[in-house]
């Protein structure tokens, strides 16, 4: 088996005396895709922000590439996050001041490119989730499932290695969301990149090649999804 490009073990994570994790373990190899499912309030929203770093868990260890989350400075987490990490959300966060190749190349400029190259690199992104016509448009002058690829577009637009989606069809229609999944894991699929895909839906973790269910902020694994 492929060595695992993410890995956690043992987590806890208490909000106010309640866990929100009691234990959860997870592996993901990079070019696979792994559904998290579970019940509103299991843990799956915490288990997700853990692995990517932006909240630390308060027993257990993350390791990203051979190296604990933990041993790194704040710093170098950040820079994970813009580089080596991709983000989905359910309601995509474009930034409504920005057209949507500005957008998809922010996360590039985050890096230090400079505008025009930026630009010039995001585009093919939106070519690739077919949403190249509306480049110059605004967030608000699109539809929702236009938006979600733009947001996937930005998501992919760094080559990540590990793409974090948490519902990100939850705010759009089945026909959309089933688009918008096939895009996402066709281009991580290319990429090699590794998809933790947060849903509570099944038709949506049928696009992942294996299951975890978060229950009661424990993980139990399911046989590979058909």
């Amino acid at each position: 088996m492929t060595t695992s490009l993410l890995t956690a073990t043992g987590l806890r994570k208490i909000y106010s005396g309640t866990p929100a994790l009691d234990g959860a373990d997870f592996a993901i190899r990079a070019g696979e895709t792994v559904a998290v499912m579970g019940p509103s309030g299991s843990g799956k929203s915490t288990l997700l922000h853990c692995l990517a770093g932006i909240v630390p868990p308060d027993e257990g260890t993350i390791t990203y590439e051979g190296r604990e989350l933990s041993a790194m400075s704040d710093g170098e987490r950040s820079a994970l996050r813009r580089s080596r990490f991709g983000f989905v959300f359910q309601f995509g966060q474009l930034v409504p001041e920005l057209t949507c190749v500005e957008n998809v190349a922010l996360p590039l400029r985050l890096t230090g490119l400079g505008r025009r190259e930026a630009e010039r690199a995001a585009r093919p992104w939106l070519e690739r989730l077919e949403v190249d016509d509306v480049a110059h448009h605004r967030p608000g002058e699109i539809s929702g499932g236009q938006g979600q690829r733009v947001a996937v577009a930005r998501a992919l637009a760094t080559t990540p290695r590990v793409i974090f989606a948490d519902e990100p069809t939850g705010a759009l229609d089945s026909l959309n969301g089933e688009r918008v999944m096939e895009l996402l894991t066709a281009a991580a699929r290319e990429t090699s990149a590794a998809v933790v895909l947060v849903t509570h839906e099944a038709r949506v973790a049928a696009y992942a090649d294996r299951e975890i269910v978060v229950r009661d902020g424990r993980t139990r694994s399911l046989e590979p999804a058909s």
